[in-house]
């Protein structure tokens, strides 16, 4: 056990599945899981285990951010032993080649955040998907966008057009989360990959609509399902 997980050691699966709302993990468990079982209920960041034709597999509640997510993804590599973690999040469009509701992975996530400057000294470090998983997601999921993403500390930035200029630059998508997945993926010689679904577009001209928090915790079948495909 850990300060921040009672979950005991062996309780999650190999691979587990990482979304941010504690609701969308409950969620997941008990629409996809076959026998979920409730592993950890520290300060509601829930974490559950059962099986998914017939495969063992987990999902864990990290909360928002990189800093909270941290605590979860290093305690889930380095303490249980889990060898992969799959984000499933929501994340905000930024290309203009996506509209709300596609689905996005991540082949890496660049940052605004100071969170990783001190992995490798001297060096901005530049974290990757696994890319063995990213192949496997897409045979399950073959009209999902692939490409960078960028992971915010800042959700509510003062400057309404900070996005502009990643747009120029090819980025796919925005979210809080990636970035420290990645990152603490090749610290721990683990796996990783992240995908999201678009829940809300920054640039109103290619797409003005928004889901809503119940559209967030649980219109993302889906993705889950070519997840859940994808890990068996």
């Amino acid at each position: 056990m850990t300060p921040h997980n009672n979950a005991s050691k062996g309780d999650y699966a190999d691979v587990v599945l990482l979304p941010g709302d504690p609701l969308r993990a409950k969620w997941i468990a008990e629409t996809f899981f076959d026998n979920p079982k409730q592993v950890n209920n520290v300060r509601n960041c829930l974490g559950y285990t059962g099986t998914y034709k017939g495969v063992r597999v987990s999902t864990q509640a990290g909360g928002m951010g990189m800093a909270s997510n941290g605590i979860y993804i290093h305690e889930l590599y380095n303490d249980y032993d889990v060898k992969c973690i799959i984000r499933v999040g929501s994340a905000g469009g930024i290309s203009k080649k996506i509209k709300v509701g596609d689905i996005v992975a991540a082949t890496t996530a660049s940052t605004d955040s100071n969170i990783t400057n001190g992995l490798v000294n001297r060096y901005q470090i530049s974290p990757s998907v696994t890319y063995s998983w990213l192949e496997r997601f897409m045979k399950h999921c073959p009209d999902a966008h692939v490409g960078s993403i960028v992971s915010n500390d800042y959700f509510y930035n003062p400057n309404p057009n900070w996005w502009k200029e990643l747009q120029q630059q090819g980025t796919v998508a925005v979210e809080m989360e990636t970035h420290i997945l990645y990152a603490l993926a090749s610290q721990f010689n683990k796996q990783a990959l992240s995908v999201c679904t678009i829940s809300d577009h920054l640039d109103d001209e290619v797409d003005d609509k928004r889901m809503s928090s119940t559209e967030r915790e649980q219109g993302f079948t889906k993705m889950i399902e070519a997840v859940l495909q994808t890990i068996c």
